[in-house]
């Protein structure tokens, strides 16, 4: 990747907190941050916002009346994109594209106006409109009145790091001097919580556990997802940048064929394939960690590892995670996975899973690789280094 793309700011909302400062703190605690919540009938672990960005989210929503009826999905991405932009330097008005995707997009409005339909037989007038997966970044260009695309996709929990990827494409292509990356998910939802359930891969824990997500557990004997929310985008800009966070120095992508329609295969090739190709023209040895995906599930996590041993062999980096903590936000999970190599990039500390095997850090941390994928096999590998 000849090309280089700097990294000039990244910014997230999620159970973490909002800021930089905060958000560091408490990625160095070993405290998780799951709480009973209730979903129907039951009471079920999940990862909501921190109160602090809970108020955030709740006064930017009051803060225009246009900005009422949107949904969470869409105000934790503009929330994000406000501060990932101002720390760039952009500014009102600049030219840059835009692409935020998400998983689920606007799942609790979907589910508020179906029930009214059930129930009534007729919808809201903004039913629609604020419904559709296009909203997250057409919105965002309307807050920061950026000039330049607006795309917004599905690509299941892979998602923020596709927006990645089309990024770097635009920013390679010359289409494009700058590009504002990444994923927004509200999937705390009865509904949705009762499909996790259903896959049988949702936690059945409760808020006694020490650590209720057992992500990169690989000895567990039943399934840990947890389901969390939030927000993380970055700035994108052509060239190396004085003020560049990190850059990106290598990606990879691949789709295997499923036997089914949330398989994975026992060695995971479409990460085999991914990592591969973001190494390309790279020395193993000069990878320093990994962020995996790693949702906490017993198959997810395992041919993930099993993927790793393939690729590095004895060349086996530090790994990671952050979903023990913070638990899976679908399609924004890959940028949050990038906030956290990007911070221990910039703070020069490993950040390990308390429950795995110690790993202790030899060496300064100069490139970080982090994962993700999601149902359809569709696995992103990005190289990282400061």
């Amino acid at each position: 990747m000849p090309t280089t793309i700097s990294i000039t700011a990244i910014a997230s909302i999620s159970a973490l907190g909002s800021n930089q400062v905060t958000i560091w703190n408490n990625y160095q605690s070993n405290q998780h941050c799951f709480v009973a919540t209730a979903f129907g009938i039951q009471n079920i672990l999940s990862a909501p916002l921190d109160a602090a960005s809970k108020q955030e989210i709740e006064t930017l929503k009051n803060s225009d009346q246009k900005y009422n009826p949107l949904d969470n999905s869409v105000l934790f991405a503009i929330a994000a994109s406000r501060k990932a932009t101002i720390d760039a330097g952009w500014k009102t008005g600049d030219s840059f594209g835009i692409n935020i995707g998400s998983s689920r997009g606007a799942t609790e409005l979907f589910e508020k106006h179906h029930l009214d339909f059930i129930t009534t037989g007729k919808v809201a007038t903004l039913a629609s409109p604020t419904s559709t997966l296009g909203n997250i970044s057409s919105w965002v260009s309307h807050d920061l009145q950026s000039q330049g695309p607006e795309i917004s996709h599905s690509i299941t929990c892979s998602t923020a790091l596709h927006a990645l990827l089309n990024g770097v494409a635009w920013l390679k292509a010359g289409m494009a001097d700058k590009f504002l990356v990444g994923g927004s998910e509200a999937p705390l939802t009865n509904f949705t919580i009762a499909q996790m359930k259903a896959l049988k891969i949702y936690s059945d824990s409760n808020e006694t556990a020490e650590y209720p997500n057992r992500a990169l557990d690989l000895n567990k004997k039943k399934n840990t997802l947890i389901l969390g929310e939030g927000a993380a985008v970055c700035c994108l800009e052509i060239g190396k940048k004085k003020n560049a966070l990190a850059f990106i120095e290598g990606i990879g992508y691949a789709t295997e064929i499923l036997e089914h329609n949330v398989s994975v295969s026992a060695e995971a090739t479409c990460f085999q394939k991914s990592m591969k190709m973001a190494l390309e023209n790279t020395n193993l040895s000069e990878i320093d960690a990994i962020v995996m995906h790693a949702p906490g599930t017993i198959k997810g996590d395992l041919t993930e590892y099993k993927a790793v041993q393939k690729v590095f062999g004895e060349h086996l980096p530090l790994l990671t995670t952050n979903k023990w903590k913070i638990g899976h936000t679908f399609g924004a999970s890959g940028m949050l996975s990038i906030e956290m190599a990007i911070m221990m990039l910039q703070k020069q500390i490993f950040i390990g899973v308390p429950f795995a095997e110690a790993q202790i850090q030899k060496k300064p941390l100069k490139k970080i690789m982090v994962n993700a994928v999601g149902f359809g096999g569709n696995a992103v590998s990005i190289l990282l280094s400061l």
